[in-house]
Parts: structure tokens; sequence; C-alpha cells
């Protein structure tokens, strides 16, 4: 697959293009293997190496597989509110209701079908982000990482041992948005890249002062990485070179909203 290059103009920014390298050929994820380095001899076979300042995309499906973040529906016994809840809505299956209400913290809407929960990690996503598809194998159950931020730090270390390249790590999932369709993928971990890129204080050609804006540069990372990665391509990691930054590390945590500020909790 060639790679995707994303060209645009600079405005006092050093990155004036961008490359996007799709690393295929990895196959189906296990639980304890080495991702990284299944990463690195993939990329070796099409010629391409992980560079220092690249950032890495992996997708949120690999990085669970790898820790063991499955569950079978047949090992899931729905408790009352699972059952009541799939007693209203019959296409849907108390055991996987049950997986989606055991990764929540707290249901934010139940409605013809459709279930929005806060996680752990403090994301408020549909179904708690367990998902079925690409899961490996039938009537399994895919849930997010533990704690991603430490999955792509663990990630990182090992793509800097084993690559001898400093890395940024992305590790990233697909979100529904409020007020489009559609969805796009996002950052729900992150190691060794801000979380943000902050403008307040910066003036714009017109001499105005930006009070607000903070672009979410993990999350655009991961968004321009899904046009190569794809949801049926199986390709799990993606290499963006050419970016630079501003700024301390962060987590994804930063983009966990406080609930007094969020206008839909």
């Amino acid at each position: 697959m060639e790679p995707t290059i994303i060209e645009r103009p600079s405005y006092g920014v050093a990155v004036s293009a961008l490359t996007i390298l799709p690393i295929i050929g990895m196959g189906e994820i296990q639980p304890g293997q080495d991702l990284a380095g299944l990463a690195i001899a993939a990329a070796a076979k099409s010629g391409e190496r992980f560079l220092t300042g690249d950032v890495v995309s992996v997708a949120q499906k690999a990085v669970s597989k790898m820790e063991g973040r499955l569950r079978r529906l047949a090992d899931i016994e729905p408790g009352v509110e699972a059952r009541r809840m799939a007693a209203e809505w019959p296409e849907k299956d108390a055991r996987a209701i049950q997986a989606v209400l055991d990764e929540s913290v707290r249901i934010v809407r139940w409605t013809n079908g459709i279930l929005i929960t806060e996680t752990r990690h403090g994301f408020v996503c549909a179904n708690a982000g367990v998902d079925r598809s690409n899961a490996g194998a039938q009537d399994t159950l895919v849930l997010l990482p533990f704690d991603p931020d430490a999955s792509a730090a663990r990630l990182r270390a090992r793509f800097i041992e084993a690559a001898g390249a400093d890395v940024a790590i992305v590790i990233t999932d697909t979100f529904g948005r409020a007020w489009r369709e559609g969805q796009v993928n996002v950052a729900i971990g992150i190691a060794g890249l801000p979380a943000l890129e902050r403008y307040q204080g910066r003036t714009d050609a017109d001499g105005y002062e930006l009070r607000i804006t903070e672009m979410a540069l993990a999350d655009e990372v991961a968004a321009a990485t899904e046009l190569v990665q794809r949801k049926l391509e199986r390709c799990p990691v993606a290499i963006v070179r050419g970016l630079t930054w501003s700024g301390a590390p962060e987590t994804a945590r930063a983009y966990v909203r406080p609930a007094e500020r969020d206008l839909f909790r």
C-alpha cells in the first residue's frame, strides 16, 4: 500500500507535509504477543523502519488483544439490569449488555437500543468501547485496555528498545461525535506527545488574541491514520512522519472534560 501524503501550507509551523505509512502484514494479534516487535518485523519486510520523531498510531483492538482484554459471551452471566434492558430491545444480547455495564461507571443514555456510558477512564462513548467487530473469534467481545495511557507508555518503551527510535505512541479507537453523523478515530492513549496544542495568548494574522482555541493534536493524528488503517484492512499500526510539536507530553486524560463543563452530561 502506498503512503498517503498530506500537503498543507506552513503558517509559521515547521511542518509543511506529513507522510502516513500503513504497516501491513502483522496478522491476527494474540494475547501476550510482542506488538511492537511484530510491527517492526512487518515494516522491515516492506523496506520501512521506525525513526526517531515518528508518531506511531496503534489501533485499540490490537492493544486489547495483546493484553488479553477479551470476553467470551458464553462466560458472561447477565444480571437483572442487563436482562431488563435486553427485554426492552430484543435485538440486544443481554450478555453483551452486561459486559458494557461491567466496563461502565455510569449510564449516560439508553434509548432506542443505543447505550451511551461513561467508562472508568472518563470516556463518554457508545457501549463503553466494547465491540464484537474484528474480535478475532466468534462470540467474543473486545474491551478497552484497562489503562490506555499506561499501555501507550509500555509500547513506547518497547519501540525505543527494539527499534532504537524515540517514537511517540497514540492508541486509537472509533468514537461518535456530538452534533455530527459518522465516527472518527480519536486518541484514547498517548505517550510522548502533547494531547492539546494550545493557542491561548497567540495572535492571528489580524492581530486578534486567541483565548480559547486548543487543537486536539493526538486526536488529529488518530483521525489522519484511519485513512490508511481503515476498519476492514487489518492494518493496526501506522506511522505519521514529519509532524513536529511543542509542549510537554501528556496523556489522554487531558481530553476528559470535567462533568461541570460538559453540556452533554
